[in-house]
């Protein structure tokens, strides 16, 4: 077996920060050492990781590769790239593909591609429709990481809009549903009278208020309601205001049976940004006040808000053409997540040990992933190293996501990803990605 030694690393890992040591034998972690502690056997390959953080690789549990039928924007391989650069070990991808992940052969079909596309690690979700909550009892607890409900309609629509059949969801999963929420309608009727008073395709900067502070509020109260009623075990993706944090429990992910999401894009952009970039922002649910924004990184702080994932959601620059009604929605953020909300640790908004809390474990505690998201001996070795004080800028050459651009571009970041080691492999290093290596399937202890 080879081993590799990391050391002169500072260590992140369940609230602590320490300098130390860890060995990697093939695909786990062997050991995990205190300053001055030596390996109990030599090693095959020695790395010094000196003035670097080494954290448990980030855990996204909010993607859209756009793999099958999509493709021509994003793919499972040129997306695990970007993930692998951005630090990112596993993801779970959504189910408004092409065909949609709505029956259990087009799922089976995607763990299928994933074994020989996906650099890194992979789940994925059951979609929910109006038919087939009939299929949901059927579904491998331990392979699939959760059903996900559309209770607004967005890219792909898959919405779900029939009361019984939302019913019938919750109380039949069987697993974690994840959600998106926004009240149809009242999007629908902003949009009407919106077209009325701007024309057909109102500025951007109107995106926002057409998908409202209200739509949202009122789907997530819906989703928190069922929740209750059935006892599901829910997950809302995606929070964007600072209303529904009122929905939420500032407790442990261990005592909640209701959990919540914020992504990267209303955590670091607020509606102020449209000015700038236009539909580069636009996503579903729109990007909102800085009020909004500021609230969602306050609740990062504790337990109101539970996970940070992205919505990477690639779409071509010509597909971003057009206002709040004609430019689709999504972002791609992946290859930046983790960059990103490392100018909140920066800027003293949040800890490094919260970032990786955030990032890290509660994503594997939240999904009940199988021996990830910590630095453990015994677990896989999915490895970050993070030079906290490297500040460079995005350029369009580094990009990875097959649509080409980022509304990262141009921006300046104070750290950068290093190294990035998926089940002992080192993926990523020196700007360059190991694209012969292939992930695992992840598995849940359910």
């Amino acid at each position: 077996m080879k081993r590799t030694y990391i050391h002169n690393a500072r260590i992140v890992n369940e609230g602590q920060t320490f300098c130390g040591a860890i060995v990697i034998e093939d695909q786990v972690i062997a050991e995990v050492l205190g300053q001055g502690e030596q390996p109990s056997a030599p090693c095959d390959e020695t790395i010094d990781a000196q003035g670097m953080y080494l954290i448990p690789g980030v855990i996204d549990d909010h993607v859209h590769f756009r793999d099958p039928g999509l493709t021509h924007k994003a793919d499972m391989h040129t997306e695990s790239q970007a993930a692998a650069a951005g630090g990112v070990t596993s993801y779970m991808d959504m189910p408004n593909t092409n065909p949609q992940t709505t029956t259990l052969e087009a799922l089976e079909g995607k763990f299928q591609d994933a074994a020989t596309k996906s650099l890194v690690n992979y789940s994925f979700y059951f979609g929910a429709t109006n038919n087939n909550a009939h299929l949901l009892p059927q579904l491998d607890k331990r392979k699939v990481c959760g059903v996900k409900l559309f209770m607004g309609a967005s890219t792909g629509n898959m919405l779900v809009d029939r009361m019984e059949t939302l019913k019938n969801i919750f109380a039949h999963a069987g697993m974690l549903i994840a959600t998106h929420c926004e009240d149809q309608h009242i999007i629908s009727a902003n949009a009407a009278a919106y077209k009325e008073k701007y024309g057909d395709d109102p500025d951007v900067k109107y995106h926002p208020e057409i998908r409202s502070e209200e739509a949202c509020y009122q789907s997530s109260a819906l989703a928190v309601q069922l929740a209750k009623e059935t006892g599901a075990r829910l997950h809302i993706m995606h929070i964007s205001t600072a209303r529904e944090l009122t929905l939420l429990e500032n407790k442990p992910i261990r005592e909640k049976n209701i959990t919540a999401e914020a992504c990267v894009s209303h955590l670091f952009f607020c509606d102020e940004d449209y000015e700038k970039f236009g539909a580069r922002i636009k996503c579903n649910p729109a990007i909102k006040s800085k009020a909004d924004r500021d609230a969602l990184r306050q609740a990062l702080t504790g337990n109101l808000i539970d996970v940070i994932g992205t919505d990477h959601a690639p779409h071509l620059l010509s597909e971003k053409q057009g206002g709040a009604l004609k430019a689709v929605s999504g972002m791609p953020t992946l290859q930046f997540s983790l960059v990103a909300v490392m100018e909140l640790v920066h800027q003293g908004k949040l800890t490094i040990e919260q970032l990786v809390q955030k990032m890290c474990h509660a994503p594997a505690e939240l999904y009940q992933i199988e021996k990830r998201g910590y630095i453990r001996p015994g677990y896989k070795a999915d490895l970050v190293l993070l030079n906290p004080a490297h500040e460079w800028t995005v350029t369009s050459d580094c990009l990875l996501s097959k649509c080409g651009w980022s509304p990262m571009e141009g921006q300046t970041f104070h750290s950068k990803v290093e190294k990035t080691f998926v089940n002992g492999h080192l993926v990523y290093a020196d700007s360059q990605v190991d694209a012969n290596h292939r992930g695992q399937a992840l598995t849940f202890e359910r």
